[in-house]
């Protein structure tokens, strides 16, 4: 049975790779590095042996990694395996492509460009282990945190998998809340106009009803609500943000990193694929826009 998070990389990135190994591995996650135990006799059988346990694979993307012969086999073997790919970008002002931005395409990168401070890499750390609980929490054994010796040093953390995503607008700190009725609920309230609309707002406070379930669709990805079980929407005529009981070419997403954020938080760019508009909040709030800018930007909790 597949088991462990395998650290993929090309060789001149060891020491990163190495301390990302120690740090996931120190908060209870299974995780597999070649130069830890990870390759005896011969390289290749030991590289398939890694990925055939693996149940996330982090490709550590760089020029030298896309060039590597070896990392596009470990790599193309884990996408050919269904493996899960959570990607860690390294290098600035590049962008994958030939066959790494093939497989990676559509996926959300973990940034790690600038992790050389010890403040930056852990809240590079947090991000990556927030977005590979999100994927696969429920293919992973979690060891809890053990006791704490020293009391000088903040308690761990135990990694738990979230409901769903939450977005927090970056500049207002608010959270996308749908604040209509569950299925349930929605049975029993009359709709004299026939509108199945739930009507979405701008939330201070996060709660459950900001998180958002992701489903991946044919090239874009659909958010349910997991309290209302109801799919994100946006019509473009009327700047309206609302959730329908069942999902249409309105409820479909495009999501990217903001390359341009240095923030070190999951900040990403969310685009409705019908109307071609990124979602954005001015004056408090939601709008559409055709181009980007920091109104378009939301952080992931």
């Amino acid at each position: 049975m597949p088991s462990h998070i395998m650290l993929s990389y090309q060789w001149d990135d060891q020491a990163l790779v190495k301390k990302v190994y120690d740090r996931l591995k120190e908060d209870g996650l299974p995780v597999w590095m070649d130069i830890e135990g990870g390759v005896t006799g011969n390289i290749n059988d030991s590289m398939a042996a890694g990925v055939e346990e693996a149940v996330v694979i982090c490709p550590f993307m760089t020029p030298t990694y896309q060039a590597s012969r070896s990392c596009k086999k470990e790599l193309n073997y884990a996408d050919s395996r269904e493996v899960v790919i959570v990607p860690v970008m390294l290098a600035n002002n590049w962008e994958a492509s030939e066959w790494l931005g093939l497989i990676t395409a559509g996926l959300l990168w973990v940034d790690f460009r600038n992790a050389d401070s010890e403040e930056n890499f852990e809240m590079c750390i947090s991000s990556l282990q927030e977005e590979i609980m999100f994927n696969a929490s429920h293919l992973l054994a979690v060891e809890p945190p053990s006791e704490q010796v020293d009391q000088s040093e903040p308690p761990k953390h135990h990694l738990k998998k979230k409901p769903g995503r939450r977005f927090r607008h970056a500049l207002t700190k608010l959270y996308i809340r749908d604040s209509g009725f569950t299925e349930g609920e929605l049975e029993q309230v009359p709709h004299s106009d026939g509108d199945t609309r739930n009507t979405v707002e701008l939330s201070e406070t996060a709660e459950n009803h900001c998180y958002w379930e992701e489903i991946k669709g044919n090239g874009s990805k659909l958010y349910r609500n997991v309290v209302t079980h109801r799919y994100l929407g946006f019509k473009s005529s009327s700047n309206q943000v609302c959730t329908e009981t069942s999902p249409s070419v309105t409820e479909e997403w495009l999501m990217f990193v903001d390359q341009t954020d240095q923030s070190h938080q999951r900040a990403v760019i969310i685009k409705n694929r019908h109307s071609g508009k990124f979602l954005a909040v001015q004056d408090g709030c939601f709008i559409g826009l055709m181009s980007y800018n920091e109104d378009c930007k939301w952080f992931l909790e």
